[in-house]
């Protein structure tokens, strides 16, 4: 008998193939997991809100109950179909779960010396509070939930925030985090790694929240944020976020990248309306991040591009293409990005 595998944390990014429906992505989602034995952590979907219900009914078909937290993102899929594709976390070992009003909110496990929480589906209870109330409402309900695993605000590397109608009101929203976070020392001694994209959800909130948060207990594990070689740090121009966050343990590193978009290193846009300009200084400062940390595109697992426009999306297949690096997993959604002269953006999980 061949010993068994040792437990491990699986990232991948699936989108649908040229005329596959629901079922049958599904369904691969499902191979993919059945062949690695593994179990979903949280699912962070892309896709037309109307297709929520008929995605979770395939789901449910294939996987059974819903037992991981899902996150659904109005980021439509850039070819026009109904999903865009979906963020996998899933691991190969014992899941706990955190159940939050008959709902899976989070998932804990065990890794790489580390005692890790992933917390997806988040929206305010409340929503007739404005949208900043709503944010402060998310982020104590935040609060809540990893109390409730053992874990605090203190603990969290990573985030997503997904905020409906975000050029309304996403200084707002700065406002209201970093008010929150202001009263919080995090544990790396900086903020986390985050994504803060314009997207509706199904809920008809002001927006959703997933995070991530990490508790090392060996002594080569840890967590420190990574500047950006070609950039400034965010909180440097109002935005309460890390541009990278690396996990490291002696079996390897986790690197998460920012949202990361066309901005100069004083803080300001650059290529206004010029979106092949814009996707060329985004991917020199991603791959300027990677190479801080002595990795290369080939060690991305899971990356997103957010587009304002759709049709912009060929504009970064082009890129892709020319680059070589068209088998990068990488999901294609429009979304809009923080500033109205943005027109790309892209975040990405690495592992080397």
């Amino acid at each position: 008998m061949p010993p068994p595998k040792p437990h491990g944390h699986l990232s991948f990014a699936l989108h649908p193939y040229p005329g596959e429906n629901l079922a049958e992505f599904c369904r691969r989602l499902g191979h993919r997991l059945l062949e690695r034995a593994a179990t979903p952590l949280h699912l962070l979907i892309y896709g037309d809100c109307r297709a929520s219900d008929a995605t979770a009914l395939a789901l449910r078909q294939v996987l059974g109950r819903t037992e991981w937290p899902v996150t659904w993102v109005a980021g439509a899929a850039c070819d026009g179909g109904p999903i865009a594709g979906m963020q996998v976390e899933a691991f190969t070992g014992g899941v706990e779960r955190i159940e939050v009003s008959g709902r899976v909110a989070g998932s804990i496990f065990t890794d790489g010396g580390a005692r890790q929480c992933l917390l997806g589906g988040l929206t305010p209870a409340n929503r007739k509070l404005s949208p900043a109330g709503q944010t402060v409402q998310v982020l104590d309900q935040l609060q809540t939930d990893l109390a409730s695993a053992g874990f605090t605000l203190a603990d969290t590397v990573r985030t997503w925030f997904f905020l409906d109608d975000i050029l309304s009101w996403y200084d707002d929203f700065n406002r209201a985090r970093t008010g929150i976070y202001s009263g919080v020392k995090f544990n790396t001694g900086s903020l986390p790694a985050s994504t803060g994209v314009g997207a509706a959800n199904p809920a008809g909130a002001a927006l959703a929240l997933a995070a991530w948060a990490y508790q090392p207990f060996a002594p080569d594990a840890g967590a420190r944020e990574i500047a950006s070689p070609l950039q400034c740090p965010a909180p440097a121009y109002g935005s309460s976020f890390s541009r990278a966050m690396e996990l490291a343990a002696d079996s390897g590193r986790r690197l998460f990248i920012s949202g990361t978009a066309s901005i100069a290193p004083g803080g300001k846009t650059l290529w206004t309306g010029d979106v092949r300009k814009q996707v060329q200084l985004t991917m020199e400062v991603v791959e300027a991040i990677l190479r801080s940390r002595n990795l290369t595109y080939e060690a991305i697992k899971s990356a997103t591009a957010y587009f304002r426009h759709p049709g912009d999306a060929g504009v970064f297949a082009d890129w892709l293409a020319l680059n070589e690096l068209s088998h990068l997993p990488v999901i294609s959604a429009q979304c809009d990005v923080c500033r109205d002269d943005l027109l790309f953006e892209l975040e990405a999980e690495a592992v080397g």
